[in-house]
Parts: structure tokens; C-alpha cells; sequence
């Protein structure tokens, strides 16, 4: 198979040099692409130096664009994915290879204890990871790691999908996983960057908490939808229950929560359909 190594990079200049010459070093990678994010520093110099190919952005469009522009360029295969800032060891690249080679389509690393940058991130990961695991009804590992290897021709299926942000890992393994594509984990460390993150704690932050309710309208809607719909129904009988007892009617707060639960179920039902129509071509 022709291996394609892509990294998405925007002023990583501070690492990416090494980290293509340790790539270089395993001799089993058709090509290195470097996508160079409208980066102000030399990363474009020492990527070409180093013996990548580079595609540049005239200007930043986020790192999930990048990874878009490197599945369209990439001629290989399989794409591996990786960071350009030093913290994904190119020594895993072959065992998340031979994973592809023993038929599954998309090989995630998944960062071990002690590899998330920091606690907080840490706790949203996990919290990530359960939900994911909920809505797929599959262990999920690690659900936002970007050093991960597919099968080039399945991915390209949900480019469409993918946003121009962070968010490009839970979007596609969600999509992997609806579409019913072999999904597995390969247990890796990630040593910390080099350089600065280009992660905003308080814009990231509101970003990291939306991508809960986008993970579960990805997959199956309903998932999320029902079980709020029936916790309004059920606080809607208990309190015509208490009503009835206590003053021996039916009450507007009732109606509501009646109205709300049936809302939302619908609500579920409607996005269930969109989402399946999103995937037709891959059922």
C-alpha cells in the first residue's frame, strides 16, 4: 500500500523539520505532505529543506481545512495523519499500518494517562469518550486524536462533513462509525508540543462544549433527543399527579411540560431522518 503522511502545520517551525526527518527514517511512507497553514514563520522553508512536499494556504483557514486539503492532495492509499509540533512519535506509525492491514478502516492513537495537555482537557476528553461510547454503543478510546491512519477513499466520503476548525477528529470517526466502517484504537503517548498551542482556552472552550451536541446529532439524534423528552413527560405526569391531589385539576405548567416533551421527541424524530439521509450513499 502507498502511505501518504500528511501534517497539517502553522508555525511549527520549531519541530516540523525533525519530525519529517524521523518520518523519512522508517522508509515506508510514498510521500510527506506538508500543509502549511498560512504560517508567518519558516515553516514552508524547512518542510521543502527537509524533503516534503508543501501545500500553502494563502491564509490561516483553521487545521481542519488543512487536513481537508491534504486528503485531496495525498495519492496514497492510506493517509496517516499526524501532528507537526512534535507530539506524536512517528515510531507508531507502523502499528497503526498494520492495524489498516488487518482490514479495518480507520486506526486511531489514543492518548494514554499522563498525555493530555492538561487536566481540564483531560475531563473533557473523557467526557467526550463516554458520550461517544453512548451514542455508538461502541468503546470509544479517544475521540479527538489527531494522529490517526484511513483508508484514503473512505475518508474522502465525508470531507463535506468535516468543519474548517479543531473539531475534524470527532467529526470523521463519528462518521466512520455511522456509515458502519471498521473503527479501532491503538494505545500511544503524546509527548508535549513544541511551541506555543493555538488553542483559546474561553473561545475553544464553548467550541469543545458544542461538539457534545454535534457528536450526537452526527450519529443518532434520537439518542440525545429521547431520553429528554421522556424525563419532561415523566416531570409533566408527577406534577399533574401532585396538581390533581393537591387542588384537583390540570395545570398550564403541565401542559407545557407535556408540549415540550412531545416537541422535542418530534424534534429527534425529524433530525433522525436528515442524519440518514446524510449517509445514504454509504448505508
Amino acid at each position: 500500500m502507498k502511505i501518504s503522511i500528511i501534517l497539517p502545520a502553522k508555525n511549527e517551525s520549531g519541530a516540523i523539520g525533525q519530525t519529517i526527518e524521523h518520518i523519512k527514517q522508517l522508509n515506508i511512507t510514498h510521500e510527506i505532505i506538508v500543509i502549511n497553514d498560512g504560517s508567518t514563520d519558516s515553516t514552508q522553508a524547512i518542510s521543502e529543506q527537509a524533503g516534503a512536499k508543501v501545500v500553502t494556504h494563502p491564509y490561516s483557514k483553521g487545521n481542519g481545512a488543512a487536513i481537508k486539503t491534504g486528503a485531496r492532495t495525498a495519492t496514497g492509499e492510506v493517509i496517516v495523519f499526524m501532528d507537526a509540533d512534535g507530539q506524536h512519535d512517528p515510531q507508531d506509525i507502523p502499528r497503526l499500518i498494520e492495524k489498516i492491514e488487518q482490514g479495518y478502516d480507520l486506526v486511531v492513537g489514543a492518548r494514554q494517562k499522563g498525555s493530555q495537555a492538561s487536566i481540564g482537557r483531560g475531563v473533557a476528553n473523557a467526557l467526550y469518550n463516554n458520550l461517544a461510547t453512548y451514542m455508538t454503543e461502541h468503546k470509544v478510546e479517544d475521540l479527538t486524536s489527531g494522529f490517526r491512519a484511513v483508508r484514503a477513499e473512505k475518508f474522502r466520503e465525508f470531507l463535506y462533513l468535516l468543519p474548517n476548525g479543531f473539531s475534524y477528529p470527532t467529526t470523521s470517526t463519528m462518521a466512520f462509525f455511522r456509515a458502519g466502517y471498521s473503527v479501532t484504537y491503538v494505545p500511544i503517548h503524546a509527548a508535549k508540543r513544541v511551541g506555543k498551542s493555538h488553542i483559546n482556552p474561553v473561545k475553544d472552550g464553548i467550541r469543545f462544549f458544542l461538539i457534545i451536541f454535534k457528536i450526537a446529532t452526527l450519529f443518532s439524534p434520537l439518542k440525545m433527543f429521547l431520553p429528554i423528552a421522556v424525563v419532561l413527560f415523566l416531570m409533566a405526569t408527577g406534577w399533574y399527579g401532585y396538581t390533581l391531589w393537591d387542588a384537583g385539576r390540570f395545570t398550564n405548567m403541565s401542559a407545557l411540560l407535556y408540549t415540550g416533551s412531545v416537541m422535542i421527541f418530534l424534534m429527534g424524530l425529524i433530525s433522525e431522518q436528515i442524519t440518514a439521509l446524510m449517509y445514504k450513499d454509504n448505508q
